[in-house]
C-alpha cells in the first residue's frame, strides 16, 4: 500500500502556528526524516501498558531503543517482566524476546522516569458519571513523573483529549511539580494514538502518525523519537491542531455509525434490510464509504471521544448539535435491541420476564478481547432489570475482569458452546461476529436469535427464527 501524503511541518526556527500560504501543495508521498532531528533517543518511557501503550513499547524496543514501561498495576508489571501477554493480539513470545533483548522491562517506580529521555503518556481517558471529561489519569500521571522529569526531556500525551489538554491541562502540572518551564527546559507534544485491535495489517510501525508540538522545537524532538519506530510521520503546526484531528477522525465515525443506524430504523419499518441497501450502496465506486450499524458503540475511543469535543465547545459558547444527536441515536441502539428480543419471545408466546437470554460477544469488535465500553453490557444490564436470567459466550474473554464501569459483573464466566447450553435459552442474541462462533451450530441449537451483526445473512434459517435488530 502506498505511504499517505506527509503534510509539510513548521520550521524549528519559524512560528507555531502555519499561515494559509503554509499549507500542504506537495502531493508526493514524502516520509519526514525525524530520527535525524533534535536530540537522540536512547531510553524511552511509556506509561500506561493497556491496549495503546503495550504495543507502542514493543515497537520503540524493536526499533533499537531501550523502553521501561510504567503502570499501576503490579499483576500487569510482573506478566510482562515474566514474557506473558494479558492482551489477546499480542502475542508473549515477541514480548519474550523484547525482555530477553534487555530492550524492555516493565516497572511500577516512577522514580525510573529520570532515566529516559523521553516519556509517553498513553493512560485512559474516560468519561465522568455525567459524561464530561475525566482527566484524572492524565493528571495524576504528570504529577507523578514531574519531579523526576531530566532536563531537556520530552513528554508527549497520546491519550484522546480535547483541545488544548497538552499546552494547558497536562503542562501546567508538569510546571507545577518540576519546576522547569515547556519549551525551555522540557519539550512537551501530542501525538493521538491510532490503536487498530484485530486488524493484521494494523501494526504501529505501519499506521502513520500525527505529531503536533507546543514549539517547533518540540515538534523536531518528537520526531526525532517517533522517526526511530513509526514509518510515516505527520507533522501538524500545534499540539491543539493533533488533539483536534483526533476528535475529527472519531467524531467522523460516531456520526456515520448513527446514520445507518437511524436508517436501520426507517427502513426496518418500510420491510427493507438496511444490510441489503448498504451492499448495493458501497459497489459506488466514488463518493461513499460504508457504515454498518449494530447494538450500540464500544470501544475506548467512539463511545467517549465525540463528548469531549462537545463538552469543550460549549465553553466557546458553540453548540455541536450534530454530534450530539449521533450520541443519541447510537446510545438509544441498545434499547431497540431489547424490544427486539421481546417482541421476538412474544412471537413465540414467551415474556422477557424469567426467561434465559444468552448473549453471544461480550467484546466489543470481532476477534478481540477488549470489551472496553462494550454495548453488550448495556444488554445485560437490561435484560437483567426486565427480570431475564442473562449469560454470555466470548472465546476471547473467558472471565469478566473487575472494571470501574461495570463492577457487578466481575467474576462472571463465559458459557460453554454446547448444543445442552444453548438449547436451554429461550433466545440468543448475536451482539459481537466472531469468527470463530459456529454460526451454522448455533441456528441448529436455538430456536429464536436476535441477529444485531448480519451474521446469519447469508445462512438459511426457519421462519420467524431469526430476528434482526
Amino acid at each position: 500500500m502506498p505511504e499517505l501524503t506527509i503534510t509539510s511541518h513548521p520550521s524549528s526556527t519559524g512560528a507555531s502556528s502555519a499561515s494559509p500560504s503554509d499549507s500542504t501543495t506537495d502531493t508526493a508521498p514524502r516520509p519526514q526524516p525525524a530520527a535525524e532531528a533534535g536530540a537522540t533517543v536512547s531510553t524511552v518511557c511509556v506509561v500506561g501498558l493497556g491496549y495503546v501503550g503495550l504495543p507502542l513499547s514493543l515497537q520503540f524496543a524493536s526499533s533499537g531503543l531501550r523502553v521501561i514501561g510504567l503502570d499501576a498495576d503490579s499483576a500487569k508489571v510482573e506478566a510482562l517482566n515474566h514474557g506473558r501477554s494479558y492482551i489477546r493480539h499480542i502475542p508473549s513470545p515477541a514480548i519474550q524476546s523484547a525482555v530477553a533483548s534487555r530492550r524492555f522491562c516493565a516497572s511500577g517506580d516512577w522514580a525510573r522516569v529520570s532515566e529516559a529521555s523521553a516519556i509517553v503518556i498513553c493512560v485512559p481517558t474516560p468519561l465522568s458519571p455525567n459524561r464530561e471529561p475525566d482527566l484524572t489519569c492524565v493528571l495524576d500521571t504528570g504529577r507523578a513523573i514531574a519531579p523526576h522529569l531530566r532536563p531537556g526531556a520530552l513528554v508527549v500525551l497520546e491519550s484522546t483529549s480535547f483541545p488544548g489538554t497538552t499546552d494547558e491541562e497536562l503542562r501546567r502540572v508538569l510546571e507545577a511539580g518540576s519546576g522547569k518551564t515547556a519549551g525551555r527546559d522540557f519539550h512537551l507534544a501530542f501525538s493521538p494514538e491510532r490503536e487498530d485491535p484485530g486488524n493484521p495489517g494494523g501494526g504501529v510501525g505501519a499506521i502513520p502518525k500525527i505529531v503536533g508540538g507546543y514549539t517547533p522545537a518540540c515538534l523536531e524532538r518528537a520526531l526525532s523519537l517517533y522517526g526511530h519506530a513509526i514509518r510515516t510521520l505527520v507533522p501538524v503546526s500545534s499540539c491543539r491542531v493533533a488533539e483536534a484531528a483526533k476528535l475529527l477522525e472519531n467524531t467522523f465515525r460516531s456520526v456515520n455509525i448513527a446514520l445507518v443506524n437511524e436508517l436501520k430504523l426507517v427502513y426496518g419499518a418500510m420491510g427493507i434490510d438496511i444490510w441489503d441497501v448498504i451492499a448495493a450502496a458501497r459497489t459506488k465506486p466514488f463518493g461513499f464509504m460504508p457504515f454498518y450499524p449494530g447494538p450500540g458503540l464500544g470501544g475506548h475511543c467512539i463511545p467517549i471521544d465525540p463528548f469531549y469535543l462537545t463538552w469543550k465547545a460549549r465553553e466557546f459558547g458553540r453548540h455541536t448539535r450534530f454530534i450530539e444527536l449521533a450520541g443519541e441515536i447510537n446510545t438509544a441502539m441498545p434499547e431497540h435491541v431489547l424490544e427486539r428480543v421481546a417482541e421476538a419471545l412474544n412471537h413465540r408466546r414467551r415474556a422477557l420476564n424469567g426467561s434465559r437470554v444468552l448473549v453471544v460477544g461480550l467484546a466489543y469488535k470481532p476477534d478481540v478481547d477488549d470489551e472496553r465500553e462494550s454495548p453488550s453490557y448495556v444488554l445485560m444490564e437490561g435484560l437483567r432489570r426486565r427480570g431475564a436470567e442473562v449469560g454470555y459466550h466470548d472465546p476471547y474473554i473467558p472471565v469478566i475482569r473487575p472494571t470501574r464501569e461495570h463492577p457487578q459483573w466481575a467474576g462472571t464466566r463465559s458459557l460453554p458452546w454446547t448444543r445442552e447450553v444453548i438449547s436451554k435459552c429461550d433466545a440468543v442474541i448475536i451482539a459481537t461476529a466472531h469468527s470463530n462462533v459456529n454460526h451454522r451450530e448455533l441456528l441448529a441449537w436455538s430456536p429464536c436469535i436476535i441477529d444485531t451483526r448480519n451474521a446469519l445473512g447469508a445462512v438459511p434459517a426457519n421462519p420467524g427464527q431469526v430476528w434482526k435488530a
